[in-house]
């Protein structure tokens, strides 16, 4: 089981490696928010709430993720190395690597 700090951490490094940034992710006044924006080349921009192996989004968080989604953004929830994997080349497709 992985922490969360854990996971974040390798999101980062792996978003970094394709050329775009994992920024933190804080909105004053708007709890729950997800825990990263990221930016990848070509201006595509996704958000990503990052959980510890197994744990699930908090109420609030999946109401915020709607309206986000809402917005026609994309957002995921990732809770380990092999999601974030996966999230990683969805995002190799997105920017055409």
């Amino acid at each position: 089981m992985a922490r969360e700090n854990v996971i974040e951490a390798y999101l980062r490094d792996q978003v970094k490696a394709l050329g775009g940034r994992a920024y933190k992710f804080v909105s004053p006044g708007n709890a729950g928010v997800p825990d990263r924006l990221v930016l990848l080349p070509g201006g595509k921009v996704v958000f990503v709430e990052l959980k510890a192996t197994g744990r699930k989004p908090t109420s609030l968080q999946e109401a915020q993720q709607r309206k986000i989604r809402n917005l026609n953004f994309d957002v995921f929830t990732l809770d380990s190395k092999a999601e974030v994997d996966k999230f990683i080349e969805g995002c190799k497709g997105m920017i055409g690597e």
